[in-house]
């Protein structure tokens, strides 16, 4: 008994949401095969597209399975795992994320779901913790759960599914250089002012509110970093041109996805969304720097069955 998964990639932050806020992205995504087998335990049989670790302890997605089988009677069967890697790993639209929910997802779907999307989201967080030192949500919560996620609270784990506005449409840049979770997160510093902390409250408001209220300008005026993005642009090449770029061509807001290098704008309508990709295209060229790009619809439902 097996399924195949299509495993969304995610842009995590998304300017003012550090390791709050995240969005699903609908066509850029890996590959996953679960299937029961009579052995015990999970095995990871095949990874095609990155040279990642087959043991199960060191793969995101053997890790999420193991803490999630840690909760449920002892089986007398078990689960291999291949996956089909579209997503390059240190590209900042959550690789890893899309690995350790397609596993999470995939094994509980075999067993009948005993869990909710939502609960798979713990599971999914021990994948993200041994690849950055750091359990977060906000790359697992909307790949598992779709559309946009905010992340209320770590403890006790508090995570809210927002629906994304019809005519809202991602367009995320990848310059092909690697840029880990754990350098990114070495520059940013411990402490903030008073100042920084109320300007980046209310931007978070202002973007949960205007999804809400599917308000394009509030959600535009609100996709501001005061906090992370000074500190960590400067490790992403043309970044200050790109953001740039994407507002002189209809862009509502423009920011690092994730942790960088990807820049992500967000836009209303497909046409504004394609003219910028082909305005960031451009940029890239003329530095003659290798990029991918992505325009994406938000994905409303997150991991899927193929």
């Amino acid at each position: 008994m097996e399924i195949k998964l299509f495993c969304p990639a995610t842009i995590a932050n998304l300017s003012c949401g550090f390791d709050v806020l995240g969005l699903c992205l609908d066509n850029a995504g890996d590959e996953m095969i679960v299937r029961k087998v009579d052995q015990k335990g999970v095995r990871i049989t095949k990874i095609v597209g990155a040279d990642l670790p087959l043991e199960t302890e060191k793969n995101v997605s053997g890790v999420a399975a193991l803490a999630m089988l840690e909760t449920l009677d002892e089986l007398d069967f078990g689960f291999e795992i291949e996956i089909y890697k579209h997503i390059k790993a240190g590209s900042g639209i959550g690789s890893s994320a899309a690995s350790s929910a397609g596993a999470v997802f995939g094994i509980n779907e075999l067993l009948g779901r005993p869990y909710s999307r939502k609960d798979l989201v713990q599971f999914a967080m021990q994948g993200e913790k041994l690849a950055s030192g750091n359990a977060h949500a906000d790359n697992v919560a909307p790949a598992l759960l779709g559309g946009f996620t905010l992340v209320r609270s770590y403890a006790p784990l508090d995570i809210i599914r927002i629906d994304s506005p019809e005519e809202l449409y991602a367009t995320v840049v990848h310059p092909q250089i690697e840029l880990k979770t754990s350098d990114a997160r070495s520059v940013l510093k411990q402490n903030v002012s008073l100042k920084s902390a109320i300007m980046q409250w209310g931007n978070v408001g202002g973007l949960v509110a205007g999804l809400y209220t599917k308000d394009y300008e509030l959600i535009g005026r609100s996709l501001h970093d005061e906090i992370v993005e000074p500190l960590r642009s400067v490790l992403i090449p043309g970044f200050d041109q790109i953001k740039q770029t994407a507002y002189e061509n209809g862009a509502l807001g423009s920011g690092i996805s994730g942790s960088g290098p990807s820049i992500f704008a967000l836009s209303r309508g497909k046409e504004t969304a394609e003219q910028i990709a082909k305005a960031m295209s451009d940029v890239y060229e003329k530095m003659n720097l290798p990029y991918e790009i992505h325009v994406s619809k938000i994905n409303p439902d997150g991991v899927r069955i193929l």
